[in-house]
């Protein structure tokens, strides 16, 4: 696997727009219960208004479907599945209420790597949280720590060191093909960045930790909250970080 990055065109961010390219996100619904797990269905409509049935596996999955809340509380990775109606559909549970926004992320076959954002509205005492700028995250009992000389307008290299109990972890396990997911969000309008690590499990050169290297590319300069799903002893854990991008 090659470093890549998801849901960018160019120079335009990506998951700002419902509809581009001749796709369509199409939630049946747009309304969540804070609390309750419920299918979360949709569709993904092309130009031609019809359900899109055919897509390309891109990291062992056909579409990756990213639920936050607008300020970027209850993060949540989904992988929906697919009926041969077109309509996808995943178990969905959101703790609180508020604004969220969920990020469809997948290749149509013979089109291009897309990523479109729909707003879901669930009702409730909306407390919206802030985040401090943090470099270092703790997730279930793990430390990671997040380095690097990150700069808009051009590949950044960030690293991600995955510690346990003080120690180093040195036999994460592979999710999804890599070693971590790493996505960003940018602070503002949540544009949308599915950053991919350098290297893969198996090719002779890729370390099972205790780093994660990635080469992401922020568009613009401003406050992004970046993401880390990572495997270790059969469970994926998610650490969380606030950057600011010069």
């Amino acid at each position: 696997m090659n470093t890549a990055t998801h849901g960018t065109h160019g120079h335009e961010p990506a998951g700002l727009a419902s509809t581009k390219g001749g796709y369509t996100l199409a939630p049946t619904t747009t309304t969540l219960v804070p609390g309750k797990t419920a299918p979360f269905t949709f569709r993904i409509l092309g130009a031609d208004g019809m359900p899109v049935t055919a897509y390309d596996v891109e990291h062992e999955k056909r579409l990756h479907l990213i639920v936050v809340r607008r300020d970027t509380a209850g993060f949540q990775h989904l992988h929906p599945e697919l009926g041969a109606d077109g309509v996808w559909s995943v178990p969905l549970t959101i703790a609180e209420a508020g604004v969220y926004r969920v990020f469809a992320d997948f290749k149509p076959s013979g089109g291009e790597a897309t990523t479109l954002g729909a707003d879901l509205f669930a009702g409730g005492d909306f407390r919206p949280v802030e985040y401090g700028i943090s470099h270092v995250a703790e997730a279930d009992g793990y430390r990671v720590r997040l380095d690097g000389e990150l700069m808009a307008g051009m590949p950044s290299k960030v690293t991600l060191m995955v510690t346990k109990n003080g120690r180093a972890v040195t036999d994460l396990q592979p999710y999804l093909g890599a070693y971590g997911h790493l996505v960003a969000l940018r602070g503002g309008d949540l544009a949308y960045l599915h950053v991919h690590p350098d290297g893969e499990p198996g090719d002779g050169r890729t370390a099972a930790g205790p780093e994660v290297t990635f080469f992401a590319g922020f568009p613009t300069a401003g406050t992004y909250r970046l993401f880390l799903d990572f495997q270790h002893e059969g469970k994926v854990r998610t650490a969380d970080f606030t950057v600011a991008i010069a």
